[in-house]
């Protein structure tokens, strides 16, 4: 590779995480520019940061030469995908690994997008001090500049095992399910925070016996407007009762009172409402954005979805993948009703991939929703909401005040999916694994270097960072506790995915 290599910033939407994010986004580009330098390769910075999809469009739509996105804080797929769409030119996302500037988020999703729509791109990372002391990102580095791609080891993906003959028969049973009826998504609002990776749409959904019935998030605000008082009353009641701890009026949450919460439960009672009318089996909720200024943060009824234990009932939860993403929400409602089918409890988990660490010997990931986790993973009491948290969602992400739906994860064995758009085919990425308890020493730095306020679990996954980091298609993932590995890979093949196994140990 012999022209210039232009050096590009994606960014968030919102001003404020990206001016919190300048100094982080500078040390990592000045680090990437070391690096550079160290090979001999020429570079210039395309001005200013990515914050709306016609900025990639206007300010790398032009460019033909070789692009490098610096990933270091939170960012939109957009603001990568839609300048870069319709050419071939080597393209590199390179990211810190750190839990308090995740830029792996925004690489994995960045990454899943252009797969997506078909646009190739490398990888690389580091979480060096001084990225061109980390032989093993130079070497990538490296490669990419005299290639225009980097070559990930592939072994860490497996083709599905024979199902056990039992497994194979509860999944037959499943499907039956599927088939007879087939599983209504309600869409409240579209993609979310530039996942274009996470809408699938009609074409695939059809494929895999799912539809999806879209709603406007405005119908929040109007249909909550006839909330009857006293069920927002009772809902508050019931929370309490069961269990959650409200940290009102903590350092930096001033504004965060009851009142959020009731206008949480407002929000929730309405979802309900939408669910029951259109007879939905579950949801996609895009919250983010769309109503950011309107209505508090849409964590805390997302959380009572995923539960059991939640007000109004049916005994049983509503799968509710957040940010509308339709990457989760298929295998949660799958991995619902095989738990359900097993004996096991059905609480299914969204979790963002936020950061990952050694530990006594193996690679541990923190995973980090905003705050939809589910109570069950807190307690593993289906009748209970103890152990959960809800603190004010951070002022810098979210202007109107409201609580997330947070706790720490209990130890357990785990199943964990994904589907995605790999070339042009839907796949599934199913894995096994564990939730660990933590020394609180190790627990509080790993919780307080991402972020305290949102549900923590600390997952062996089954695959390492660098794995991970190379292959994964998307920064969600579901999670379930309890082993139905092969149910889910013989449901996944019956319904029409490309199963794809990640794991580094066969």
């Amino acid at each position: 590779m012999t022209d210039t290599i232009h050096i590009y910033w994606p960014g968030d939407y919102r001003p404020i995480p990206n001016q919190l994010a300048m100094p982080m986004v500078e040390e990592s580009t000045l680090q990437l520019e070391r690096a550079l330098d160290r090979l001999g390769r020429r570079h210039q910075r395309v001005p200013g940061m990515l914050t709306k999809p016609n900025e990639a469009i206007e300010r790398l739509g032009p460019i033909d030469e070789p692009l490098i996105g610096v990933y270091a804080h939170w960012v939109y797929g957009p603001h990568t995908t839609d300048g870069v769409v319709g050419k071939d030119s080597p393209l590199l996302l390179a990211s810190n690994f750190s839990g308090t500037w995740p830029g792996l988020v925004g690489l994995l999703n960045t990454a899943a997008c252009l797969e997506s729509v078909g646009r190739a791109a490398s990888r690389a990372w580091t979480d060096a001090a001084d990225w061109s002391q980390d032989d093993a990102f130079m070497a990538k580095l490296a490669q990419w500049c005299e290639t225009g791609r980097i070559r990930h080891p592939t072994s860490v993906l497996r083709a599905p095992p024979p199902s056990p003959p039992a497994a194979a028969a509860l999944a037959a049973r499943v499907h039956d399910e599927f088939r007879q009826r087939r599983a209504l998504v309600l869409m409240l609002g579209d993609t979310s925070m530039g996942m274009i990776n996470g809408y699938l749409g009609p074409r695939w959904l059809n494929k895999v016996g799912f539809a999806e019935h879209k709603v406007d998030q405005a119908w929040i605000i109007e249909q909550g407007r006839g909330i009857a008082v006293r069920r927002i009353d009772d809902a508050l009641e019931f929370v309490r009762s069961r269990g959650v701890m409200f940290h009102y009026g903590a350092d930096g949450a001033q504004d965060y009172d009851v009142t959020a919460t009731r206008e949480q439960l407002r929000d929730y009672l309405v979802v309900l409402d939408l669910v029951d009318e259109f007879r939905a089996d579950c949801i996609g909720w895009q919250y983010q954005l769309g109503l950011i200024r309107s209505r508090p943060p849409s964590d805390f009824a997302e959380g009572l979805l995923n539960s059991t234990c939640r007000p109004e009932s049916t005994g049983d939860t509503i799968v509710d993948a957040t940010e509308a993403d339709q990457g989760n929400v298929l295998p949660m409602e799958m991995m619902k009703r095989l738990l359900k089918a097993k004996g096991l409890h059905q609480a299914v988990f969204f979790h963002d991939i936020r950061w990952g660490a050694e530990h006594e010997g193996r690679f541990l990931w923190v995973l980090l929703n905003s705050g939809s986790s589910g109570a069950y993973a807190f307690n593993h009491d289906p009748d209970s909401l103890q152990g959960v948290h809800s603190f004010r969602q951070p002022s810098a992400y979210f202007p109107v005040p409201g609580g997330t739906f947070a706790g720490e994860s209990l130890p357990g064995s785990i199943t964990w999916a994904r589907a995605c758009l790999a070339g042009d085919e839907l796949c599934m990425d199913i894995g096994r694994g564990s939730v660990e308890r933590l020394p609180a020493h190790t627990r509080d730095a790993w919780w307080n270097g991402t972020t305290r306020q949102w549900p923590f679990m600390a997952a062996d996954l089954g695959i390492g960072r660098d794995a991970l980091m190379a292959h994964y298609l998307s920064n969600h993932i579901a999670v379930a506790y309890g082993d139905i590995f092969h149910e889910m890979v013989a449901l996944s093949t019956a319904m029409g995915y490309r199963v794809r196994v990640m794991a580094e140990r066969a």
